[in-house]
């Protein structure tokens, strides 16, 4: 069967014993079926993510078109299958940017990962929390597992990259924290062999009586925990508590026998107060003479009372100072007077108030027979000064 098709004269077919009617509308059939392909396959293309199928369906649709064994609109059919071929490059473009953002988002992803991978592992072992680095670390790869199934695979190239630097940074940081407890277990076993030769020397004192002496041995003992290593946490607080034990044997044993000894104290203590009491009526020291007596048979009577409990030495001293700062007081202000030279200033000076008193005394007799008002009232005036100095000079002397 001939037909046109834009004006050309096209060879569509031949169906063998055919009536031309039934002839024609067999090739408008193929017609409409190549129409009803290309609907379905625009209906596909906006649900279907088979890209390739697609296109493969639409280059089979192409080639029967190309063929032209149909009758129809070949024009209407040509530019439905352009139409379609263009939304399904399109589709593809975007599908494409989207493979390519989701690429980058993964690769932006893994490098974030690395990137906190070494950092932790570049840190000072010295001073890095491991239990916290080590559980972050941990995140991390678990963290690279989960977006490397999640999203699409990278580039071979950039993958193994990738991997190369995390599985580096762990590496390093492995190696660091290997090296870290090494040393630290070293310093601990260094940290607690010198500790456990203290606990043996403290040991050796607990049971001496020596009050005095093992009392600073354990001073200097303490001293030398005080700077010695450090073991660990755990090892060190029992390390202490074994040291801590055998100077409180000793320690306590001390106190008990100090305050046995201060229950035979207390009577020289109520002794001693009863005699400051008696002192204390002699306050404040007048004579000299009196003060050094009552001074004398204080301290010889409080050496004979003995000691007192310890808590209350330094009280009692205390008391029987501002005795001996009295009579010093006192012995201080009597020499002062007593001096030689003191005592020639002192004379000397009442001597020259005794003149000017005498010579201003004549003077006012004077100026009161000449009538002199002016006169009379300066000679008092100066003759009042010199008396009251004069009083303070015969009191100092005194």
């Amino acid at each position: 069967m001939t037909l046109l098709d834009g004006g050309e004269k096209i060879e569509v077919g031949q169906v063998p014993e055919a009536s031309k009617d039934d002839a024609l509308a067999y090739f408008v059939r193929k017609y409409d079926d190549v129409m009803t392909q290309l609907l379905l396959l625009k209906q596909r293309l906006d649900t279907d993510a088979a890209n390739k199928e697609l296109e493969k369906t639409l280059a089979q649709i192409d080639e029967a078109i190309g063929q032209r064994q149909m009758v129809g609109n070949m024009a209407n059919l040509r530019e439905q299958s352009e139409t379609l071929r263009n939304a399904l490059i399109e589709r593809q473009a975007e599908q494409q940017a989207q493979r390519e953002k989701a690429l980058a988002e993964q690769q932006s992803a893994r490098e974030e990962i690395v990137v906190r991978a070494e950092e932790i592992s570049a840190q000072d072992p010295a001073k890095t929390q491991w239990k916290q680095s080590t559980a972050k670390m941990r995140e991390l790869f678990d963290q690279w597992r989960t977006v490397q199934k999640a999203g699409p695979r990278l580039p071979r190239a950039t993958e193994d990259a990738l991997w190369k630097r995390f599985r580096s940074a762990r590496n390093t940081f492995e190696k660091n924290r290997r090296a870290f407890f090494s040393q630290l277990d070293a310093r601990n076993a260094e940290a607690k062999k010198v500790k456990e030769d203290l606990i043996t020397r403290a040991e050796a004192l607990q049971h001496s009586t020596e009050w005095g002496p093992t009392t600073l041995k354990y001073r200097d003992l303490m001293n030398e925990w005080k700077q010695s290593p450090r073991a660990s946490r755990k090892e060190d607080d029992a390390l202490w508590a074994r040291f801590r034990g055998a100077q409180d044997v000793f320690f306590n044993a001390r106190d008990a026998a100090n305050a046995e000894v201060d229950r035979e104290y207390e009577a020289n203590l109520a002794t001693k107060e009863q005699l400051l009491a008696e002192a204390q009526q002699q306050l404040p020291f007048k004579d000299i003479d009196t003060a050094r007596t009552v001074m004398k048979d204080l301290r010889t009577r409080w050496e004979a009372a003995g000691r007192v409990p310890r808590k209350d030495i330094s009280r009692m001293e205390a008391e029987i100072d501002k005795f001996e700062r009295a009579l010093a007081e006192l012995e201080e202000e009597h020499w002062r007077r007593s001096d030689p030279e003191t005592k020639a200033r002192t004379n000397s000076a009442q001597a020259q108030l005794e003149d000017a008193i005498a010579q201003l005394e004549k003077d006012l007799a004077d100026a009161e027979r000449a009538g002199d008002q002016q006169k009379v009232n300066s000679a008092k005036e100066a003759l009042e000064a010199r008396r009251q100095w004069l009083q303070v000079v015969q009191a100092a002397s005194e």
